[in-house]
Protein backbone atom coordinates (compact mmCIF):
# COMPACT_ATOMS: atom_id res chain seq x y z
CA UNK A 1 0.00 0.00 0.00
CA UNK A 2 1.27 3.31 -0.47
CA UNK A 3 0.13 6.71 -0.24
CA UNK A 4 -0.43 9.22 -3.16
CA UNK A 5 -3.39 11.32 -2.55
CA UNK A 6 -6.17 12.95 -0.99
CA UNK A 7 -9.99 12.47 -1.69
CA UNK A 8 -12.19 14.95 -1.93
CA UNK A 9 -13.45 15.10 1.46
CA UNK A 10 -9.95 14.78 2.87
CA UNK A 11 -9.14 10.94 3.46
CA UNK A 12 -6.49 9.80 2.27
CA UNK A 13 -6.45 7.86 -1.00
CA UNK A 14 -4.28 4.78 -0.88
CA UNK A 15 -3.42 2.25 -4.34
CA UNK A 16 -2.68 -1.24 -3.93
CA UNK A 17 0.45 -3.02 -5.43
CA UNK A 18 2.25 -6.31 -5.00
CA UNK A 19 5.55 -5.44 -4.31
CA UNK A 20 8.05 -8.31 -4.59
CA UNK A 21 9.61 -9.76 -1.90
CA UNK A 22 12.44 -7.92 -0.08
CA UNK A 23 15.32 -7.61 -1.20
CA UNK A 24 18.63 -8.83 1.04
CA UNK A 25 20.02 -5.63 0.47
CA UNK A 26 16.77 -3.77 2.43
CA UNK A 27 16.64 -6.46 4.77
CA UNK A 28 20.52 -5.34 5.77
CA UNK A 29 19.64 -1.85 6.08
CA UNK A 30 16.62 -2.25 8.08
CA UNK A 31 18.97 -4.42 10.40
CA UNK A 32 21.63 -1.67 9.96
CA UNK A 33 18.98 0.93 10.84
CA UNK A 34 17.65 -0.74 14.33
CA UNK A 35 21.21 -1.51 15.14
CA UNK A 36 22.01 2.38 14.91
CA UNK A 37 18.89 3.26 17.00
CA UNK A 38 19.79 1.03 19.53
CA UNK A 39 23.63 2.01 20.24
CA UNK A 40 21.93 5.68 19.88
CA UNK A 41 19.44 4.84 22.74
CA UNK A 42 21.94 3.04 25.00
CA UNK A 43 24.88 5.71 24.61
CA UNK A 44 22.39 8.44 25.72
CA UNK A 45 21.38 6.78 29.11
CA UNK A 46 24.94 5.31 29.59
CA UNK A 47 25.53 8.09 32.38
CA UNK A 48 22.25 8.37 33.80
CA UNK A 49 20.40 6.29 36.28
CA UNK A 50 19.15 3.79 33.80
CA UNK A 51 22.68 2.89 32.64
CA UNK A 52 21.85 -1.17 33.77
CA UNK A 53 18.49 -1.10 32.42
CA UNK A 54 18.00 -3.89 29.19
CA UNK A 55 17.38 -1.74 26.35
CA UNK A 56 15.86 -3.17 23.18
CA UNK A 57 14.50 -0.71 20.54
CA UNK A 58 12.46 -2.07 17.68
CA UNK A 59 11.16 -1.19 14.26
CA UNK A 60 7.58 -2.59 13.88
CA UNK A 61 6.40 -4.11 10.86
CA UNK A 62 2.88 -3.80 9.41
CA UNK A 63 0.56 -5.96 7.88
CA UNK A 64 -2.67 -5.39 5.59
CA UNK A 65 -4.61 -5.22 9.07
CA UNK A 66 -2.52 -2.52 10.08
CA UNK A 67 -3.32 -0.62 6.80
CA UNK A 68 -7.06 -0.99 7.29
CA UNK A 69 -7.01 0.23 10.58
CA UNK A 70 -5.54 3.39 9.48
CA UNK A 71 -7.89 4.14 6.97
CA UNK A 72 -10.50 3.42 8.88
CA UNK A 73 -9.06 6.17 11.81
CA UNK A 74 -7.80 8.45 9.57
CA UNK A 75 -11.09 9.42 7.59
CA UNK A 76 -12.76 11.93 9.74
CA UNK A 77 -9.45 13.24 11.18
CA UNK A 78 -8.06 14.52 7.42
CA UNK A 79 -10.09 16.85 6.51
CA UNK A 80 -9.37 18.61 9.91
CA UNK A 81 -5.57 17.97 10.10
CA UNK A 82 -5.60 19.57 6.42
CA UNK A 83 -7.79 22.48 6.96
CA UNK A 84 -5.36 23.32 9.67
CA UNK A 85 -2.21 22.55 7.74
CA UNK A 86 -4.25 24.78 4.76
CA UNK A 87 -4.71 28.21 6.76
CA UNK A 88 -0.18 27.27 8.02
CA UNK A 89 0.82 26.86 5.26
CA UNK A 90 0.61 30.71 3.58
CA UNK A 91 2.16 31.81 7.43
CA UNK A 92 5.20 29.39 7.27
CA UNK A 93 5.99 31.16 3.78
CA UNK A 94 5.50 34.30 5.17
CA UNK A 95 7.64 33.27 8.21
CA UNK A 96 9.92 31.82 5.81
CA UNK A 97 10.74 35.11 3.85
CA UNK A 98 10.08 37.54 7.68
CA UNK A 99 12.41 39.52 8.57
CA UNK A 100 11.37 39.16 12.06
CA UNK A 101 11.44 35.51 13.56
CA UNK A 102 7.92 35.69 15.22
CA UNK A 103 7.01 33.88 19.36
CA UNK A 104 9.97 34.84 21.41
CA UNK A 105 10.19 34.97 24.56
CA UNK A 106 12.40 38.26 24.12
CA UNK A 107 13.40 40.69 21.07
CA UNK A 108 12.95 44.05 19.50
CA UNK A 109 9.67 44.07 18.30
CA UNK A 110 6.35 42.98 20.25
CA UNK A 111 3.69 41.32 18.78
CA UNK A 112 0.72 42.08 20.40
CA UNK A 113 -1.32 38.94 18.77
CA UNK A 114 0.24 36.99 20.51
CA UNK A 115 -0.99 38.02 24.11
CA UNK A 116 -3.86 35.92 23.82
CA UNK A 117 -1.97 32.57 23.78
CA UNK A 118 -0.44 33.31 27.44
CA UNK A 119 2.85 31.45 27.13
CA UNK A 120 4.73 34.70 27.00
CA UNK A 121 6.24 34.37 23.49
CA UNK A 122 5.20 37.71 22.94
CA UNK A 123 8.10 39.41 20.60
CA UNK A 124 9.92 38.71 17.39
CA UNK A 125 13.25 39.24 16.72
CA UNK A 126 15.74 40.19 14.07
CA UNK A 127 16.76 37.11 11.86
CA UNK A 128 20.53 36.65 10.77
CA UNK A 129 20.82 36.23 7.23
CA UNK A 130 21.17 32.56 7.11
CA UNK A 131 18.52 31.78 9.30
CA UNK A 132 15.17 30.04 8.42
CA UNK A 133 12.33 28.99 10.64
CA UNK A 134 12.82 25.58 11.20
CA UNK A 135 10.62 22.45 13.83
CA UNK A 136 11.34 19.16 14.47
CA UNK A 137 8.44 17.30 16.44
CA UNK A 138 8.91 13.86 18.61
CA UNK A 139 5.64 12.60 19.70
CA UNK A 140 6.33 9.91 22.86
CA UNK A 141 3.88 7.64 23.52
CA UNK A 142 2.80 5.53 26.83
CA UNK A 143 1.88 1.98 25.92
CA UNK A 144 1.65 1.08 29.44
CA UNK A 145 -1.08 -0.76 30.38
CA UNK A 146 -4.20 1.74 31.91
CA UNK A 147 -3.80 3.20 28.34
CA UNK A 148 -6.55 0.71 27.69
CA UNK A 149 -8.38 2.36 29.78
CA UNK A 150 -11.51 4.33 29.10
CA UNK A 151 -10.59 5.07 24.95
CA UNK A 152 -7.17 6.06 25.46
CA UNK A 153 -5.11 4.06 23.46
CA UNK A 154 -7.44 5.18 20.36
CA UNK A 155 -7.53 8.75 21.33
CA UNK A 156 -3.46 8.37 21.41
CA UNK A 157 -3.53 6.71 17.82
CA UNK A 158 -6.05 9.49 16.25
CA UNK A 159 -4.00 12.41 17.94
CA UNK A 160 -0.45 10.15 16.22
CA UNK A 161 -2.05 9.84 13.27
CA UNK A 162 -3.12 13.51 12.89
CA UNK A 163 0.44 14.82 14.16
CA UNK A 164 2.05 12.83 11.17
CA UNK A 165 -0.39 13.09 8.57
CA UNK A 166 -0.02 16.96 9.70
CA UNK A 167 3.63 17.19 9.48
CA UNK A 168 3.88 15.59 6.19
CA UNK A 169 1.86 18.05 4.24
CA UNK A 170 3.98 20.92 6.15
CA UNK A 171 7.37 18.95 5.80
CA UNK A 172 8.11 18.49 9.16
CA UNK A 173 10.95 15.98 10.25
CA UNK A 174 8.81 13.75 12.60
CA UNK A 175 9.83 11.34 15.52
CA UNK A 176 7.31 8.86 16.43
CA UNK A 177 8.32 6.47 19.37
CA UNK A 178 5.90 4.42 21.97
CA UNK A 179 7.46 2.97 24.95
CA UNK A 180 7.18 0.30 27.68
CA UNK A 181 8.78 -1.23 30.17
CA UNK A 182 9.02 -4.78 32.29
CA UNK A 183 8.11 -6.89 29.14
CA UNK A 184 10.60 -9.41 30.87
CA UNK A 185 13.74 -9.50 32.73
CA UNK A 186 15.87 -9.54 29.40
CA UNK A 187 14.19 -6.65 28.24
CA UNK A 188 13.38 -4.34 31.18
CA UNK A 189 12.66 -1.63 28.69
CA UNK A 190 11.23 -1.64 24.96
CA UNK A 191 11.35 0.96 22.41
CA UNK A 192 9.07 1.15 19.49
CA UNK A 193 10.56 3.82 16.68
CA UNK A 194 7.46 3.92 14.52
CA UNK A 195 8.70 6.35 12.63
CA UNK A 196 11.99 8.56 12.63
CA UNK A 197 13.38 11.03 10.34
CA UNK A 198 16.42 9.50 9.88
CA UNK A 199 14.82 6.72 7.99
CA UNK A 200 10.90 8.02 6.05
CA UNK A 201 9.13 5.02 5.03
CA UNK A 202 6.06 4.95 2.94
CA UNK A 203 4.85 2.38 5.94
CA UNK A 204 5.44 4.95 8.67
CA UNK A 205 1.96 5.39 9.07
CA UNK A 206 0.36 1.97 8.74
CA UNK A 207 3.49 0.75 11.76
CA UNK A 208 1.53 3.51 13.85
CA UNK A 209 -1.29 0.99 14.47
CA UNK A 210 1.02 -1.07 16.31
CA UNK A 211 0.81 0.97 19.36
CA UNK A 212 -0.59 -0.69 21.70
CA UNK A 213 -1.08 -1.43 25.49
CA UNK A 214 1.68 -3.64 27.09
CA UNK A 215 3.29 -3.13 30.68
CA UNK A 216 4.61 -0.73 32.64
CA UNK A 217 6.50 2.74 31.72
CA UNK A 218 10.10 4.13 32.54
CA UNK A 219 8.75 7.77 31.52
CA UNK A 220 12.32 9.55 32.46
CA UNK A 221 14.05 7.03 30.28
CA UNK A 222 12.03 7.47 27.33
CA UNK A 223 12.16 11.35 27.28
CA UNK A 224 15.99 10.98 27.79
CA UNK A 225 16.26 8.56 24.58
CA UNK A 226 13.94 11.22 22.57
CA UNK A 227 15.42 13.85 23.47
CA UNK A 228 18.86 12.67 22.77
CA UNK A 229 17.53 11.91 19.35
CA UNK A 230 16.42 15.53 18.68
CA UNK A 231 18.78 17.13 20.18
CA UNK A 232 21.46 16.03 17.67
CA UNK A 233 19.27 17.55 14.19
CA UNK A 234 19.66 20.70 12.55
CA UNK A 235 16.43 21.96 13.10
CA UNK A 236 15.91 25.32 15.31
CA UNK A 237 12.64 24.77 17.13
CA UNK A 238 12.74 21.19 18.44
CA UNK A 239 9.10 20.15 20.36
CA UNK A 240 9.07 16.81 22.18
CA UNK A 241 5.43 16.01 23.69
CA UNK A 242 4.65 13.01 25.53
CA UNK A 243 1.38 11.43 25.41
CA UNK A 244 0.22 9.88 28.71
CA UNK A 245 -2.70 8.54 31.16
CA UNK A 246 -0.75 8.12 34.49
CA UNK A 247 2.66 8.77 36.44
CA UNK A 248 5.87 6.64 36.01
CA UNK A 249 6.23 3.50 37.67
CA UNK A 250 8.20 0.85 36.31
CA UNK A 251 10.09 -2.60 38.59
CA UNK A 252 12.21 -2.30 40.59
CA UNK A 253 11.28 0.85 42.41
CA UNK A 254 11.27 3.07 39.86
CA UNK A 255 8.28 4.77 40.90
CA UNK A 256 7.03 7.81 43.28
CA UNK A 257 9.79 10.65 43.88
CA UNK A 258 12.15 8.89 42.95
CA UNK A 259 11.07 8.95 39.38
CA UNK A 260 9.62 12.42 38.81
CA UNK A 261 13.08 13.49 40.03
CA UNK A 262 14.47 11.83 37.66
CA UNK A 263 12.13 12.76 34.76
CA UNK A 264 12.14 16.72 35.67
CA UNK A 265 16.10 16.17 36.37
CA UNK A 266 15.94 15.04 32.17
CA UNK A 267 13.67 17.76 31.46
CA UNK A 268 16.15 20.69 32.85
CA UNK A 269 18.93 18.84 31.48
CA UNK A 270 17.63 18.76 27.76
CA UNK A 271 15.98 22.23 27.82
CA UNK A 272 19.05 23.18 28.33
CA UNK A 273 19.99 21.70 25.30
CA UNK A 274 17.17 23.02 23.25
CA UNK A 275 14.37 20.44 23.83
CA UNK A 276 11.04 22.13 24.57
CA UNK A 277 8.57 19.78 26.13
CA UNK A 278 4.69 19.33 26.58
CA UNK A 279 2.85 16.98 28.15
CA UNK A 280 -0.55 15.72 26.95
CA UNK A 281 -2.55 14.18 30.06
CA UNK A 282 -5.46 12.33 29.36
CA UNK A 283 -6.03 10.29 32.00
CA UNK A 284 -6.61 10.18 35.64
CA UNK A 285 -3.14 11.43 36.93
CA UNK A 286 -3.54 14.74 35.76
CA UNK A 287 -3.11 16.81 38.95
CA UNK A 288 0.80 14.42 38.96
CA UNK A 289 1.60 15.01 35.23
CA UNK A 290 1.27 18.85 35.96
CA UNK A 291 3.17 18.95 38.94
CA UNK A 292 6.32 16.72 37.41
CA UNK A 293 6.52 18.86 33.78
CA UNK A 294 4.96 22.05 35.12
CA UNK A 295 1.77 24.15 34.59
CA UNK A 296 3.85 26.02 31.68
CA UNK A 297 4.40 22.50 29.75
CA UNK A 298 1.59 21.09 30.93
CA UNK A 299 -1.52 20.27 28.56
CA UNK A 300 -4.65 18.98 30.00
CA UNK A 301 -6.70 16.70 27.35
CA UNK A 302 -10.50 16.65 28.90
CA UNK A 303 -12.14 15.81 25.78
CA UNK A 304 -10.35 13.06 23.95
CA UNK A 305 -12.31 13.57 20.90
CA UNK A 306 -10.88 16.95 20.44
CA UNK A 307 -7.24 15.71 21.34
CA UNK A 308 -5.81 15.40 17.63
CA UNK A 309 -7.08 18.94 16.43
CA UNK A 310 -5.70 20.18 19.41
CA UNK A 311 -2.40 18.72 19.76
CA UNK A 312 -2.12 19.45 15.68
CA UNK A 313 -3.27 23.28 16.62
CA UNK A 314 -0.78 23.29 19.34
CA UNK A 315 2.40 22.50 16.84
CA UNK A 316 1.38 24.58 14.52
CA UNK A 317 2.03 27.01 17.20
CA UNK A 318 5.67 26.38 16.98
CA UNK A 319 6.36 27.28 13.06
Amino acid sequence: MESSSFEENGSPQYHQKNPGPMSEDTKQKDRDFRKKLNRAAREVVSDSIHKNVKLIVHRPDCDQENQQEYVTLSKGLMPIVREIARKTLPLLEHEISSEFARNHYYGSKFQADSVAYRDYRYFAKKRPPTESPSLVVGLRVDESASMSAFGRLEAAKRAVIAVYEYCQICNIPILIYGDTADVSKMEQMSIFAYADFDKMDTNDRFRLMRIRTRSNNRDGMALRIMAGRLVVSPQQTKLLISISDGQPKAMDDYTGSYAVKDMQQTIEEYERKGITFLAAAIGQDKDVISEIYGSERFLDITNLYEFPAKLVRIIARYL
